[in-house]
């Protein structure tokens, strides 16, 4: 592993309030508040040391259809990321036949051991036909991929043949503080090798990328290709992955904590796989009015709203309306932190939960179980019904369970709408449930299927739907 020591000399920059500047120019033996800080002479012995640890990422996809004139017009000439013109003209409607072709897309990635080990990020190899590493000497590899988690964002490759590689040594995220220095080193644009530095701006952030965010955010220059390199401390350790920035904002990029990602890279090594704990509990953050309804001295904690018979949460006796305090002796604030901690737990471990129920404290142990994929399990399980383009799955308690829906509802799930559909005309959303198809309830997929065949010759189809956060609503489908 590469090591660093601190050898960087600093200088001093010196801030004074107005008020106390005043004071020393008239030369007052006033007392001056004075703010301070260090900064680095130079990364330079930092990037030396550190860049043979960073690799250059370039992978090759097929793509199906996509005519040449669009992708000359539209398409990205980095890769990785679709044109923002996609979104506004959608695939090109000329008259040549579309045909496949090849996506080239760069990324970058850290040597983790001597065996060949990288870390880069999901989305740099995904569905991938071919990734050739490229080492800081030039030498080129083929890579194979290892293993990839896509909720948090992180894939694992290897490459075989590599002498005297030079991993780079991980660090701790938790020590981190917002405002000291970071590098980041990588291959924004193909510019291979890059070094960029800044700060840590914030720390904990969410940006809707996942379940399990909470990225690093830093004003090191991040560009597309820094995807998958490293965000390096002072000391040269990997404190962050540099994974997205933000396209409208100069000077804005997020990293996942290094933290975060040691426990997926070690089973990706291990098993090629991620598995997390599953706990089976509904949840909901405190909010004041509740922590008071519940006679807590503090806002902390996060509350049960529903239990699913069955999972480690009822065999282990929580039950709805409990505070859930901590999880093996660290404390919970918010449901998010909950999530990510039981995510994170072994499953099988024998887990201590700590919690308040009816004003008292009482502590639980939890055997956790294997959270299923519950986009694998819902696509098999989902069935699409005639011309109107639905996919609809049974609300058994296993899908309920997985969608957050009481075990007790009735009807049937969407699961999918299909894009240039009647159902998607009408505004069906995945995760309605049809309650009534033409007054007529709807207890399960059977009778589904009975009475779309038993209106297939009406010209309208009124569903009653039940969807989160609007309630009842009424959907009318006309055929054309």
């Amino acid at each position: 592993m590469i090591k660093f020591k601190k050898v960087f000399p600093s200088v001093s920059v010196f801030f004074l309030v107005p008020a106390a500047a005043a004071m020393l120019w008239a030369a007052t033996p006033a007392v001056s508040t004075v703010f301070a800080f260090s900064a680095p002479e130079s990364f330079s012995e930092l990037a030396e040391a550190a860049r043979p640890g960073v690799v250059n990422i370039r992978t090759v996809k097929t793509i199906k259809g996509g005519s040449p004139v669009f992708r000359h017009f539209f398409g990205n000439p980095h890769g990785g990321n679709r044109s923002p013109f996609d979104e506004f003209f959608g695939p090109f409607q000329g008259d040549g036949q579309q045909r496949d072709f090849k996506q080239r897309s760069l990324g970058s990635g850290f040597i983790i051991d001597d065996s060949g080990f990288i870390v880069t990020n999901n989305h740099v190899i995904e569905d991938a036909d071919q990734i050739k590493v490229i080492l800081a000497d030039d030498k080129e590899f083929d890579a194979e991929l290892v293993g990839r988690d896509p909720k948090t964002d992180l894939a694992l490759i290897r490459i075989e043949g590599a002498k005297n590689l030079k991993p780079l040594e991980l660090g701790d995220s938790e020590k981190l503080k917002v405002g000291t220095w970071v590098v980041a080193i990588g291959s924004p644009f193909g510019l291979e090798q890059t070094v960029t530095a800044g700060i840590v701006s914030a720390k904990g952030r969410i940006i809707g990328s996942g379940p399990y965010d909470d990225f690093i955010q830093t004003d090191a220059s991040i560009n597309p290709g820094n995807s998958g390199g490293p965000l390096l401390n002072m000391d040269g350790e990997v404190v962050g992955i540099n994974t997205a920035i933000i396209a409208s904002g100069q000077g804005i990029g997020f990293a996942i904590p290094v933290n975060l990602a040691k426990g997926i890279i070690d089973q990706l090594k291990d098993k090629g796989e991620v598995t997390r704990g599953w706990l089976g509990v509904g949840i909901q953050d405190l909010t004041p009015e509740l922590a008071d309804y519940y006679g807590l001295k503090a806002e902390k904690g996060v509350l049960v709203t529903q239990v699913f018979e069955g999972d480690p949460a009822d065999k282990a006796g929580i039950k709805v309306n409990d505070v859930i305090l901590s999880v093996d002796g660290q404390n919970v604030t918010t449901g998010r932190e909950l999530s990510a901690m039981i995510a994170n737990t072994p499953v099988g471990h024998q887990t201590k939960i700590d919690l308040i129920r009816d004003g008292k404290k009482k502590a639980l142990t939890v055997t956790l179980a294997k959270r299923d994929d519950d986009e694998k399990t819902v696509a098999a399980q989902s069935r699409e019904s005639d011309e109107l383009g639905i996919e609809v799955t049974d609300l058994d308690s296993d899908i309920a369970r997985r969608f957050g829906i009481d075990g007790k509802e009735s009807g049937v799930l969407v699961t999918d709408v299909k894009d240039e559909s009647l159902a998607r005309d009408a505004d069906v959303r995945p995760g309605d449930i049809i309650k009534e198809i033409n007054r007529t309830v709807v207890k399960d997929r059977k009778d589904f299927i009975q009475l779309m065949k038993k209106n297939e010759d009406s010209k309208i189809i009124q569903l009653l739907v039940k969807r989160r956060d609007a309630g009842y609503l009424v959907v009318k489908i006309e055929r054309k």
